[in-house]
């Protein structure tokens, strides 16, 4: 392949592997809902992608597709601060998959498998939850909360700068946000908005230099709860931003995307659990059309 057409397929297919990182794309119900203070979650997840990627029309990239499996675990914590409900939490991504498309009419293919970044998520009731043991907690019914969350991703996955597509990101990545959990019996609709930045990848393809502008998503959920630990949720959410920038050159890669989902929690026994989801594009303009299936194991207990 010519030097200059290489240099293009690394800005393009870029998105594709950023596509996969970000989580822009996430669903996730229920992510402000009040908890006991004092309680421990462990969770191990799979999920499976596979579907299309898309690129801008003037980039000579066609025909991609990519079939992505990813592995993790993560931890949990909820505690008190300043007499509102909280927790923190930990997640340790594993990747594998590949990605083939055609550049410059010349099929082409790669696998990669490796560590994906760390990430880590901390987040605050504002509003309509404060600090409960459990006892506490199982008396008094969930009411409107409004909280706050800030989600870190850092640069810790496996990365070559010689290479097209990386697990890692190779940069830091931060998202605020703000969510909206409001229950009407046994029904829960919730609102979330956050904006994801990022620091510049100044090692990217050959000691090249890319940045990333900020993202804006936003979630929106309804679902409803059978019984205790038990409830089903229809998911949607759109996000927006997100052109890259390659040495100064600004590419063509505006993000103005949406994907719906459905998620379901089922009670095994006692401490455990398995959460399903399932989603989909509903519309891309440019980046990852995946459609992710994706299961979770829970086990919860509590401080004596």
């Amino acid at each position: 392949m010519r030097p200059s057409a290489l240099r293009l397929a690394a800005a393009a297919l870029a998105v594709a592997g950023a596509a996969g990182r970000l989580r822009a794309q996430t669903l996730d119900p229920r992510a402000y809902a009040a908890n006991p203070t004092g309680a421990s979650f462990a969770l191990a997840s799979y999920a499976y992608q596979t579907g299309d990627v898309v690129f801008d029309p003037t980039v000579p990239i066609t025909d991609v597709s990519a079939k992505l499996n990813a592995g993790a675990v993560a931890y949990v914590r909820t505690f008190g601060l300043f007499g509102r409900s909280a927790n923190a939490g930990v997640v340790v991504p594993y990747v594998w998959g590949s990605l083939e498309g055609n550049v410059f009419e010349e099929r082409r293919r790669i696998t990669r498998s490796g560590f994906a970044d760390l990430q880590m998520r901390f987040s605050t009731n504002i509003l309509g939850s404060p600090a409960r043991t459990p006892a506490e907690f199982a008396r008094h019914p969930p009411k409107t909360t409004l909280g706050f969350s800030l989600f870190v991703s850092a640069p810790s996955g496996e990365y070559d700068p010689t290479k097209l597509i990386n697990i890692s990101a190779h940069r830091w990545a931060f998202k605020p946000e703000l969510g909206l959990s409001h229950p009407m019996g046994k029904w829960v609709f919730e609102l979330y908005g956050g904006v994801w930045f990022f620091t510049e990848n100044t090692n990217f393809f050959g000691g090249q230099t890319r940045s990333q502008a900020p993202i804006g998503t936003f979630q929106a959920h309804v679902s409803y709860t059978f019984r205790p630990r038990m409830w089903l949720a229809a998911d949607a959410t759109y996000y927006t931003g997100g052109r890259t920038t390659v040495n100064g050159r600004l590419n063509a890669d505006l993000q103005t995307n949406s994907r719906v989902g459905l998620t379901a929690a089922l009670p095994i026994h006692g401490p455990h659990s398995v959460k399903l989801a399932w989603s989909r594009g509903a519309s891309t303009r440019i980046g990852a059309d995946f459609t992710t299936y994706q299961v979770t194991y829970q086990f919860l207990w509590f401080d004596r």
